[in-house]
Formats: structure tokens, sequence, C-alpha cells
């Protein structure tokens, strides 16, 4: 009873405490009229405090189970579902990395700013209790944040696939972490026809959940001035552009995590052979905290560890784990340093962090410089070993140490061509012309592949010796498949089907051949294609052998999609706005967009036939540099609240859906002059 009293109380006093180090009176919460906050503070921890209160107004449901994921404790708020998350957190040790790093490989000022967060969200949970879904989660605290965006970089370098393989598929893949592609773009003034600078930043993130895009505009008295987006708990904009440089970010697929297995001890399951010697792994008891039938019970599971990381025991064998992800804490800081730098060489000093796992990244600036990288923490490996399977787990030899330099990445810096791009493609093709880079240690794994987006952007780009900006809007824009398609098998034995030899599905036949391979809304062609599309990937793994869809097989596909469309619709003329909608609350709205398009849309069953976007262009952000400073414009998908009874919780479908955008600025100024509502966050 002592014991829980001191507790309690030193919880108090940290909570207190670091409450009372912001002043909220002068921090400034400025709303545009999208609802969009525009923060301002005198310090960068002042904007951070700003930060989390705004979008904790739009969103806290979204941060709490975001940061209760990252503290293993979502199972006490989600049941069953969420225990599956706490034990991966507790399988990779992320609490005791943190807690190992945390003081000595954070900046001090990076630690200011993650208190900054961490006050303004906890004030907020002590003004709205009854928003809190966990009491015994608060207050939140740096640590908890750090434990989350690690859960998150893990996640971006496979963890859960590896795991859900690894058990056979009996652990689900993390809700909504998953991407379907993103797009990025820069042209310097070698290709834009005014010689100014543009970029686009465009990743296809889920519409809706915990790598949802927020919109924000943070400003101090420290030199932090910058628009773009990023995810809930995150202290700072994860891709945007200041008033110096921009960046985007699309997910790339090196090797960035291996899987081994162990050669066991037959007299002792917890001892593994080891360069000749028998090594005992380390056993230790996750004690989670799971919601039953409204009753929280407590419940433990083992975990394990090797010389290689985290392992679990099957009844196929077993295996670890090893990613560099897992052994750095650094990711958020990295980002707030590409928040502050304000030229290549202070931007090029933060990509030397090697903190974040992944991503590509497409830089710009407004001193005409252009740059693409295929980031990542890739471990130097033996190439006598096949690093793309499961690999032996008893020599040091596959126990990999050091991680490539930057300078071994791919990437391509002021290209003759004038232009730099990215949709989730070939890292070795990402201008064009001799300055790709090209393939240095195969044990990288990074992918070589082309897709539809990558193809169509070629044919556009080559159309153009000088580009405009209203051009390089329409490209980023284009709904438009390239000439031949790019899809994982060969799907164009539907459209070589004569009507006239199949009657009964003639109808379907004629649409696709007549379609121009636009996916506009009002598309019959589209809608007809989406159908499709949807049946032939509820079916992908009956086509992933042959790599092809062959004539019975197009057949069926029509004969069942025909079938669908009578009985949900009563006829077959579909528009794809007819069977795609982009969906809020009671607002349902016709959804042009198609998977793998440069302004695409993934869908999931929504009602009566139909579906609803989930994924695809999300947020948006289009800059200029030009001597004058960046010119900005943004959309996001549906609006900056999340909250129903908001008026920004559906404002900006329309403008999305017609591909319109709003004005952004990062003058203080104009900011103040136009805004709907000035607030202190408190």
């Amino acid at each position: 009873m002592f014991k829980n009293c001191c507790l309690l109380i030193l919880t108090l006093i940290l909570f207190i405490s670091t409450n009372a180090q912001f002043d909220a009176t002068k921090i400034d919460i400025v709303r545009d009229k999208f609802g969009v906050p525009h923060i301002f503070g005198k310090t960068d921890p002042d904007v951070a405090y700003g930060l989390a209160w705004a979008h904790a107004e739009d969103d806290f449901k979204t941060i709490q189970q975001s940061l209760l994921a990252g503290k293993a404790m979502l199972a006490r708020y989600q049941g069953k579902k969420g225990a599956q998350i706490d034990y991966v957190v507790h399988l990779l040790r992320i609490p005791e990395l943190v807690e190992e790093k945390y003081d000595t490989d954070l900046s001090p000022d990076f630690k200011r700013l993650l208190e900054g967060y961490c006050a303004g969200l906890n004030a907020y949970a002590k003004k709205y209790p009854k928003e809190v879904l966990l009491k015994s989660a608060f207050p939140i605290t740096p640590k908890d944040m750090v434990q989350y965006s690690v859960l998150q970089l893990c996640i971006l370098s496979g963890a859960d696939g590896a795991l859900a393989s690894i058990f056979g598929g009996t652990v689900p893949l993390l809700e909504n972490y998953k991407t379907q592609g993103s797009n990025a773009i820069a042209v310097n003034s070698h290709k834009s026809a005014d010689g100014q600078v543009y970029l686009d930043i465009n990743a296809h993130q889920p519409l809706e959940g915990p790598v949802a895009f927020y919109e924000a505009h943070l400003c101090s008295e420290e030199g932090w001035n910058i628009i773009g987006a990023n995810f809930p708990g995150a202290p700072s904009i994860l891709h945007g552009c200041n008033e110096y440089l921009g960046w985007a970010h699309t997910v790339n697929a090196p090797d960035k995590l291996d899987v081994y297995q162990l050669e066991m001890n037959p007299s002792n399951k917890l001892q593994y052979k080891f360069d000749g010697n028998w090594e005992t792994l380390e056993e230790r008891t996750a004690k989670l905290k799971v919601k039953v039938s409204g009753i929280v019970l407590p419940i433990s599971k083992k975990t394990y560890w090797s010389k290689y990381g985290p392992t679990v025991i099957t009844s196929r064998g077993t295996f670890s784990i090893r990613m560099p992800a897992q052994m750095d804490i650094r990711g958020l800081e990295q980002w707030y340093r590409f928040n502050k730098a304000k030229n290549f060489t202070e931007f090029k000093s933060a990509l030397n962090m090697l903190a974040i796992p992944g991503y590509n990244i497409v830089y710009a600036d407004r001193y005409d410089t252009i740059y693409y990288l295929s980031n990542g923490r890739i471990p130097i490996r033996d190439p006598k070993y096949n690093w793309k399977t499961t690999l032996p787990g008893n020599t040091s030899a596959t126990l990999w140490t050091v991680l490539h330099p930057l300078t071994d990445l791919p990437q391509v810096l002021q290209p003759q061509s004038g232009f730099v791009y990215n949709t989730n493609h070939s890292p070795f093709h990402a201008t064009e012309g001799p300055d790709n880079a090209v393939v240095k240690d195969p044990t990288m794994g990074y992918e070589t592949l082309e897709n539809n987006r990558s193809l169509r952007f070629a044919e556009l780009i080559g159309k153009h010796d000088k580009l405009s900006f209203e051009e390089f809007k329409k490209i980023k824009f284009d709904r438009q498949y390239p000439t031949k398609f790019a899809f994982p098998f060969n799907i164009d034995s539907i459209f070589l089907l004569n009507a006239t030899e199949h009657p009964e599905i003639a109808d379907l036949i004629h649409q696709l051949n007549q379609w121009d391979k636009n996916a506009a809304a009002e598309s019959v062609g589209a809608g007809t294609f989406l159908m499709v599309y949807d049946s032939l990937r509820s079916k992908r793994n009956q086509y992933q052998q042959t790599k092809m869809l062959f004539k019975d097989q197009a057949i069926a596909v029509l004969q069942e999609i025909k079938a669908d469309m009578l009985k949900n619709f009563g006829r077959t003329d579909l528009q794809l706005g007819d069977i795609q909608k982009l969906v809020r609350g009671d607002k349902a709205i016709p959804q042009p967009g198609l998977p793998d398009v440069l302004a695409p849309m993934y869908s999931i069953p929504y009602k009566n036939g139909m579906v609803k976007g989930n994924q695809g262009d999300a947020y948006v952000e289009l800059v200029r540099f030009t001597k004058d400073g960046p010119i900005i414009e943004s959309i996001n998908t549906y609006g900056a609240s999340s909250k129903k009874d908001s008026p920004h919780y559906t404002d900006q479908m329309e403008m999305y859906t017609h591909q319109q955008t709003k004005k952004m600025s990062l003058n203080k100024k104009e900011v103040y002059a136009s805004a709907e509502k000035i607030y202190h966050p408190e």
C-alpha cells in the first residue's frame, strides 16, 4: 500500500513539474479557414507543446492508441487484438532499448522537445479527462514516445511480416501500418520552364488511423518554420517544407531484416549451437494485462533472446530475427534535424545519423539543389550466404554487426536531366541518363522493379523538354495507366477476349476494350476494371506461380463480377464513382482513382456492393522554391479534424476528389491576418 502511494505521488510530481515548465499563454494556436493549426511559440519545445494540444483537439483517440501500443498497454484498452502488439513490444525488448539509450543517445535539445510535446498532451488529458482512454497511461513521458517510434520503425522494417511467417500466420499484421505506394518528384532549373525548383510531397498512406497524415505549420523564434505532415504522436514534421528546403518520403524495400533458424540441442530446448558451442536462450516473462469482457486480466507469456536477437520457439523450429531498426532510438530526432536544416549540407549531416531504417528521400531546396536517396540502415553482410532466405543461426559468420555508410546507399545528386523521382520502384532508376546509381552490394537487397506509376511518369516527363509548374501538377495528379500495364502478373488476356464469342459477358468485354485506361470517376471502363482488379486480388494466390491470367480464368472473372453487378446494382454500365466512394461519417461521394496510377486509390468493402477508399493520395503538398521564398499549396483527404462535430471533419473532401489545392504560407503576418481563430493551449 505504501509503495503504491509513493508511486502515485511521484507520478503526480512528474506530471505537475513537467507541465509547469511551459507557459501556455505564450503559445499561439492559429487556425486557418480549413482548421489547419499554425503553432507559434518562443522556443521549439513551446511549439511542440502547442502541436500536441492542437493534434489532441483533432484526434486525441488515435494519438492515445498509438502511444498505448508503444507502452505495451494496448491490450488494456483493445483486449486480445492489442495483446498481440503488446507481446511484440516485449519480444523486441523495446522498453529496455529505450531505457538503455535514452540518456546517452538523444541530444539535450531534442529531449527538451519531447518534454514539450508530452507536457502539451498531458495538459490536454488533464483538462479533458472524459476523452482519456486509459487513465493509467498518463502522464505520457518522452520515453513512451520514443518506444512508439521504435515500434513503428521496426514494423517498417518488416518485423510484423517476419513474425507472422514464423508463427505460420497466427500473428496478424499490425493494423494500418502497410502502405500501397507513394510518389515523390523534384525538378530543378535544368528542367523547369521558369527556372524554379518544384517538389511533390505525396506519400500514399492510409486515410485514417495511426499512420494517417496530420497537417500542421510549426514556427518558433529559434528558427523552426515548417509546413508539412506528421503522424499521431510525432513531435515534428515527418515530411514537408521550410523556408529553405523540403523533402518527401516514399517506402523502399531493401533487406532490412534477417531471419535465422537456430540449431537446437535435442536434450535442451533452450540451448542452441553457436560456433560449435551450446548457448542458452535468455528467457523472460512478459506480463500483459488484457481486457476480457470488460475485466482486465493478467496474462504471462514467455519471450526469448539469442545472440541474433528476438527469438520464437515454434513446432517447426526455433527462429531469431535481427534488424538494425531495433538497435537505434534516434529516428524521431533525425526527422527533427531535417526540420531545422537550412541547406543541403545541414540536411546531409542529418542523413549521416542513419537513424531512420528506411524510406526513399526526394529533396529540393531554394538553391536549385535536388537529390534522391534510397535511405536505410543496411547491414554489411557476408556475400557467401543467401540473405534472401532463412539463414543458419549457428555461426558468427551470419551475425552482422556493422552497417553500410551513407555513401554506399543508392543516391543521385544534381542529375543532368534536371529531375529525380521515386514511385516505390527501382532506386537505380531515379532519373534519366548516366547519373543513376548502380548496384554496389547485392546483399543489400534493393528492389529493381518498375511499376505502373514509374512507367507512366517516364512517359509523361519524356514529353517535356522544359516543364511548367502547371504541367508538373498535371503529372502529379495523373490518373492514367501507362501504355503497357506493369502489375505483378500479366492481365492482358482479359482485354483480348472477343465479345462475339462470349455473348453472356459481351457488355463487360466492350467496356474494357473501349476503356482509355483513365481512372476518372465518370468512367464506365474504370468501374469494370476496379471490379476485375478486386476479384483478381482476392484470388492472387492462384496466379502467383504462372504470373499471368489465362483465358478461361479471365472469362470466369467477368462472369463473376457481372453477377455481382446485377445483384447489387441491377445493371452493368457502372461508372467508377458508382462503385467507389470516399466516405467519412454520413458523407459518401464518388471517388476517382485506381491502384497504382500516379493519383491512386485503394479500397475496401463498404456496403451494397460498393467499396470505399482507405488508402491513396492522402496528404499532398506541392512546393515552388522561388527567390522570394517557397510557394506552397496542399490538400488533405478529409479535413483537419477527426472529430465528427468539427466543421473541418469533411470540408476538404470535394476539393480532394477534384484535385484542388489550398494555399499555405510560412509567413507569420499572413497567417495571423487570415486567421479564423487564435487561442492558447489552456
